[in-house]
């Protein structure tokens, strides 16, 4: 198999079956094309995959055969995850469940528009995702586990660029940098009461005998611990977010807090027992609805702060730092890294995101966008103004100002010959079938034979 080729990343497959699910692409259950002990491919999954990367305009993309290599090998991940015994906790499952149907209710606008749009049930369509989440999540923890111990020395490196035929030598796009300073949507003052009352109600109801486990169950909006009563299992201190923590360490045992409010939405909690480092708490969790929130106050703010921005009374990057409520940016001043070379380069073509790319077409380097609405990527609504700090224009690839990018096909590469080498292994442990339409990808062939 020659997975370096193209250096296809296998997340990257898994991610777009995941969107794809999310999606609701629509698949036609017509032929198995391969089946990995339990495990089957469709040929309309491989044809979903191809398309995908053809409208996601990438150069270089990945053959049919690459890919369908790609499925098989994931399939074949899971199917020894069965026999290692690898697995992800349901609450994990549970929570990027909660993530993605929040982030779909926020595209239809409410779940009444979801289920008119697919036809399905909102209990059809989130036993549909979460198969393919927890296949997702446990895929990347066994790529995980295969190459765990892959590093890449800035030697190999440059022996890897040096080794690229000078006729061969990537030209790379148009590469922006772009920072943000984003601000969260508020909850309105008529939803924190409703949610405040709701739970105060659940609490006067517990204190008069009814079980707070079983009110978890039908009233959380925490998915994952609803379904077990509320039950967040030990935590270690640190693990929760800090207002939670801080509630929940207050309270003596069998005791219940006040109204809690975190990033996560408004908490009940119930402490049940504190050992060392670690407590045992149950909660009941309501969410506003993000239909419902409150952008005035976060635009009016941001468009104050793009003012002195453009005065020069305060730098874009302290601007971030400070007042920016995005974690993943606000240390490195806003800037917005490359989701796969974590570089603040960001290609100026199809990879980019579609809403990003249209805004810094029609912009000037050094200019702000006035504030514009924002979902974040855990699907919250946000408002944020964009910078537009520099453009780099397109180039040959060299060491010097590609070096990031560099690395990472490098490291792509010894990650896939890490892969290529448990796969010789570890398909002797499995059964493998492929119809003889796909035979002639050799899937079975490998570097060794």
């Amino acid at each position: 198999m020659k997975f370096s080729k193209f250096f296809i990343s296998l997340f990257a497959i898994c991610l777009l079956f995941c969107q794809a699910i999310q999606a609701q692409t629509p698949v036609v259950i017509d032929k198995i094309i391969a089946k990995v002990d339990n495990h089957y491919i469709l040929k309309s999954e491989l044809e979903s995959q191809v398309q995908q990367y053809k409208q996601s305009g990438q150069a270089g993309a990945p053959s049919t055969c690459q890919i369908f290599e790609s499925l098989v090998v994931g399939k074949m991940m899971l199917a020894k995850s069965e026999i290692d015994s690898i697995t992800v906790e349901d609450k994990r499952v549970e929570s990027e469940l909660t993530s993605r149907m929040e982030q779909m209710e926020q595209q239809f606008g409410s779940q009444k528009n979801i289920v008119e749009a697919y036809g399905k049930s909102i209990a059809s369509l989130k036993d549909e995702l979460r198969s393919a989440i927890k296949e997702q999540l446990t895929t990347r923890k066994m790529q995980e586990k295969i190459t765990s111990d892959v590093k890449i020395t800035p030697k190999e490196v440059r022996r890897f660029f040096e080794a690229i035929p000078k006729d061969s030598i990537p030209y790379m796009p148009s590469e922006v940098e772009i920072g943000h300073i984003v601000r969260l949507a508020k909850t309105t003052k008529s939803q924190r009461d409703e949610l405040y009352k709701r739970l105060y109600d659940y609490k006067k109801r517990a204190e008069n005998g009814e079980s707070f486990e079983e009110m978890a169950k039908l009233y959380s909006e925490d998915l994952g611990s609803g379904k077990r009563g509320g039950d967040l299992g030990f935590a270690k201190r640190g693990q929760m977010v800090a207002p939670f923590e801080a509630a929940a360490l207050k309270l003596k045992p069998n005791q219940m807090s006040d109204v809690v409010e975190s990033e996560f939405g408004f908490h009940l909690i119930k402490l049940l027992e504190v050992r060392g480092q670690e407590y045992h708490a149950l909660h009941i969790l309501l969410r506003p609805d993000y239909q419902r929130l409150d952008v005035v106050e976060p635009t009016k703010f941001l468009d104050s702060i793009r003012v002195l921005i453009q005065r020069d009374s305060i730098k874009f990057e302290r601007a971030a730092k400070e007042f920016s409520e995005d974690k993943a940016t606000q240390d490195g001043g806003g800037m917005i890294t490359d989701p796969q070379t974590r570089s603040i380069k960001m290609a100026l073509d199809g990879t980019m995101e579609s809403g990003l790319y249209f805004t810094i077409d029609s912009m000037t380097v050094g200019t702000i966008t006035p504030p514009m609405p924002y979902r974040t990527e855990d699907g919250r609504s946000a408002v944020r103004i964009l910078y537009y700090k520099a453009k780099h224009p397109p180039h040959y690839a060299n060491l010097e100002d590609d070096f990031q990018r560099m690395s990472n096909y490098a490291l792509n590469r010894k990650r896939n010959t890490a892969i290529e080498k448990w796969f010789a292994t570890a398909k002797n442990d499995v059964f493998i079938y492929i119809v003889d339409e796909y035979k002639e990808c050799n899937i079975m062939k490998t570097n060794d034979q």
